[in-house]
């Protein structure tokens, strides 16, 4: 369904559809949690993952049936499009994958550090995956099926993808490099907002925090090679990016167990700190592949990427608020995290965004226009909704 959808650029219908998906499970837990021990739980959560998985789907259904005009199904396979399909599909799924893949090494390998390094991963890992998602995936699938679709000489047809990759590339940073500030200058607050309660205290929150920011090193790199990997399938290339994905998962599992199992003891720091160098290393697997990834893709298309003066404006903005944002973290009273987080990263965000207008950054602008258009498009149907109520 994604993909139908994807390809007609109907992206927001399959992206909110997994919403259902955890909204089931949501509603499983408070149904049955009160009555039914653990084990029990498991199972019966199990059962409501399988009906919101069906949920999910159910929810595409309509939009895809009248995107084909009648599905017919049949094994035939004229044009050869389901021959190409399979034979991609291992490649693909490796280098999407490979960000699940390397956390699911880095989760190996945090089993041989002491009792909470796993669920303490496992806590950082969501954080740092959302930003991936948001911005990264988002952006890359809204892309390639333009990219997909450009026609023309080869100069044009690198032409247009170098423009559309830079211009992806500054919408990713443009909301990815505050994420990484916001980790790394106000981790503490975003996770115990999200986590601190019952037995998860404030000291929990700090271990997390260094795990996140850990994570954050390879943050930019990881949403960037997503849209770089996106270039390369637009132009039917699956095998390039396997490689440097496989190479990423190698040298993550050697640096993981490096910088996680001996590299602690040696430097006299808590063994259940090596998880912090497990999110490192992958950070840095995360940038050379990236570097692979554009320095093969620039001898194809051109020179692509981010310009440095754009990423400089963004880093000061995100910095100058995070700091705004330390400040006010200062002066507030202790309280509930989540109000904490309220008056913290409300005025960061803000913040920010003021600061990349007055930088004169063209992303700030056009989501300031669209906001403002938003706002009154609202405002103008107000008055029609009355006189209608009215009558």
């Amino acid at each position: 369904c994604l993909g139908i959808l994807n390809s007609h650029r109907r992206f927001f219908l399959p992206y909110v559809a997994p919403v259902i998906w955890n909204a089931a499970m949501i509603t499983t837990l408070l149904g049955f949690g009160r009555n039914h021990v653990q084990s029990q739980l498991a199972v019966i959560l199990a059962w409501g993952s399988v009906v919101g998985s069906a949920l999910q789907v159910g929810v595409q259904l309509p939009a895809v049936l009248r995107l084909l005009q009648g599905l017919n199904l049949s094994l035939a396979d004229p044009r050869g499009n389901v021959a190409i399909i399979v034979r991609n599909f291992l490649p693909v799924f490796v280098g999407r994958g490979v960000l699940q893949i390397s956390a699911y090494v880095d989760a190996l390998l945090a089993s041989l550090l002491p009792t909470g390094a796993v669920a303490a991963l496992s806590y950082a890992q969501t954080l740092y995956t959302l930003p991936v998602s948001l911005f990264g995936m988002s952006i890359s699938a809204a892309e390639l099926p333009v990219m997909s679709g450009t026609v023309g000489g080869e100069s044009v047809v690198a032409e247009t993808l170098r423009v559309r990759l830079n211009s992806g590339l500054r919408q990713i940073a443009f909301f990815v490099v505050p994420s990484v500030a916001a980790f790394l200058v106000l981790g503490d607050v975003v996770v115990s907002a999200i986590y601190q309660s019952g037995r998860f205290q404030h000291a929990d929150a700090m271990y997390v925090w260094g795990i996140l920011a850990g994570a954050s090193v390879g943050l930019v790199a990881s949403t960037f090679g997503r849209l770089y990997a996106s270039t390369y399938y637009a132009l039917r290339d699956t095998r390039t990016p396997l490689r440097y994905a496989v190479l990423r998962v190698l040298l993550t599992t050697i640096l993981g167990y490096l910088c996680a199992v001996p590299l602690p003891p040696a430097l006299g720091i808590a063994a259940r700190w090596g998880v912090a160098g497990l999110t490192i290393s992958a950070g840095i697997a995360s940038w050379l592949e990236f570097v692979l990834l554009r320095r093969t893709l620039n001898r194809r298309i051109g020179h692509s990427g981010a310009p440095p003066a754009y990423l400089v404006r963004l880093w000061v903005a995100a910095l100058l608020a995070g700091a705004a944002g330390l400040a006010i973290q200062h002066f507030l009273a202790a309280g509930a995290p989540i109000l904490r987080a309220l008056f913290v990263l409300g005025p960061y965000g803000v913040l920010y965004f003021v600061f990349t207008i007055a930088f004169g950054l063209r992303e700030a602008r056009e989501g300031l226009e669209r906001g403002i258009g938003l706002l009154r498009r609202l405002a103008s149907r107000t008055p029609t909704t009355q006189r209608s109520r009215a009558g």
